[in-house]
């Protein structure tokens, strides 16, 4: 596996070519510490969805501060027709993205769809995921150039609909996150493509944990293209905003005039990169477990007790289903990761074989007893043919994720 040595020193802010990291590769040559308030809000998803018009650009902003711009259905089926009308108008040089208040997007509106299953409509939940996705692929297929501002909380299905554009601004105050284990889900919106692509086996530690990244982690190991100061975003939007261009090399410019050097402290978890390689690399959950309790009583390490504490806490069922994952998705394209991760998450919101995923969001986000009654409740109840299940179709007339890869890359 590769080596993220080489990733972990030092790193320019302005050093970053406007082309994507090899794992986000774009074909065109034009890639739960937060608590979010789900009380209602505002219905209007013209409102949710904000649009600022600019000189060659168009700009779209999340606008549910309260729920840390959590993603519903209505959000993102408005995200996928823009950035279509804007993809055909070519007075539209590049697209922007970024979030209001405190988080770029905290992921999906887990609680709507906890509320959703608990009221029978299956069928909605199903709607939100296969719009989400589409949205991701039509992302990462884009044929114009895309700026996300990742500024705060940008976790889950956040980072599906802004990583596989081809800049990604972070900053101080970015933290980035896969929690899904602890909800009993999937790291899903194309986790299993962009993760399984880290340097040695940090995808499956952050997929595994839902360990958190800062903005500096996330340049170091090529999550981000650019790296700014959050007092300086108002800045790098006047500049990208007022260009008149669709070059990405024009674009990238400009993002990189406000960076510096950044370096990843002494305590981030790239430099534990061996020790994560020889916890991690296991084949079962069981393995890992092993290796870190091992290392944990040779190396009194703090940050093996807290990776255990992590996976401890985590769904049994969603840790196997998260592993096989990331390691399919380490040798599949993204419309096939994202058609497996169709799969696995119907299956979890029809509760096929579980109901972890309600009882995640339960325990975390509704009652926040923080106490969920996982079933199967341990590793050594969790079976192949549980795990196997939930990769497969819920049935024979239920539809696999339509992807219009023919249109979007015809050379494949």
């Amino acid at each position: 596996m590769q080596s993220l040595k080489a990733l972990v020193g030092l790193r320019s802010r302005n050093s970053c070519s406007f082309q994507r990291p090899r794992f986000l590769s774009h074909h065109y040559q034009r890639p739960f510490s937060a608590q979010p308030n789900y009380a209602p809000q505002n219905d209007d998803v013209e409102d949710q969805v904000l649009v600022q018009g600019r000189a060659k650009s168009r700009a779209s902003i999340l606008n549910r501060p309260s729920a840390l711009n959590a993603l519903t259905t209505s959000m993102v089926a408005r995200l996928k027709r823009l950035y279509e009308s804007w993809e055909e108008n070519s007075n539209i040089g590049f697209v922007f993205m970024k979030g209001s208040g405190r988080a770029f997007c905290s992921g999906a509106d887990v609680v709507t769809l906890y509320r959703l299953i608990n009221d029978g409509n299956v069928e909605e939940c199903k709607k939100f995921f296969e719009t989400l996705y589409k949205f991701v692929y039509l992302q990462r297929t884009y044929l114009k150039p895309h700026v996300a501002i990742l500024d705060g909380i940008t976790m889950g299905g956040g980072a599906g609909i802004s990583l596989p554009g081809m800049f990604r601004v972070v900053t101080e105050k970015t933290v980035f996150a896969n929690p899904e284990t602890q909800m009993g889900f999937h790291p899903d919106a194309g986790a299993s493509y962009y993760l399984s692509r880290l340097p040695g086996y940090l995808g499956e530690y952050l997929a595994l944990t839902g360990d958190k990244l800062n903005g500096v982690e996330m340049i170091a190991c090529g999550l981000a293209t650019h790296y700014s100061l959050n007092a300086r975003l108002a800045w790098v939007e006047e500049r990208v905003g007022k260009l008149i261009t669709d070059e990405p090399s024009v674009i990238e410019t400009a993002l990189a005039q406000y960076g510096d050097l950044v370096y990843p402290d002494r305590g981030s978890v790239l430099h534990k990169i061996d020790t994560v390689d020889r916890c991690f690399c296991h084949d079962t959950v069981e393995e890992i477990i092993d290796a870190l309790e091992k290392e944990a009583a040779e190396s009194y390490d703090e940050w093996c007790k807290t990776a255990l504490k992590k996976l401890r806490e985590a769904s049994p069922l969603s840790l196997k289903i998260t592993l096989q994952s990331i390691r399919e998705g380490r040798f599949q394209t993204l419309d096939q990761c994202l058609a497996r991760e169709y799969r696995i998450s119907l299956n979890g919101v029809s509760k096929r074989v579980s109901n972890d995923f309600c009882e995640g969001v339960r325990a975390r986000l509704v009652d926040k007893d923080f106490a969920p009654k996982w079933d199967p409740p341990s590793l050594a109840d969790v079976s192949k043919d549980m795990v196997d299940c939930c990769f497969s179709r819920l049935d024979e007339f239920e539809p696999e994720l339509q992807l219009p890869t023919a249109l979007r890359e015809p050379h494949m």
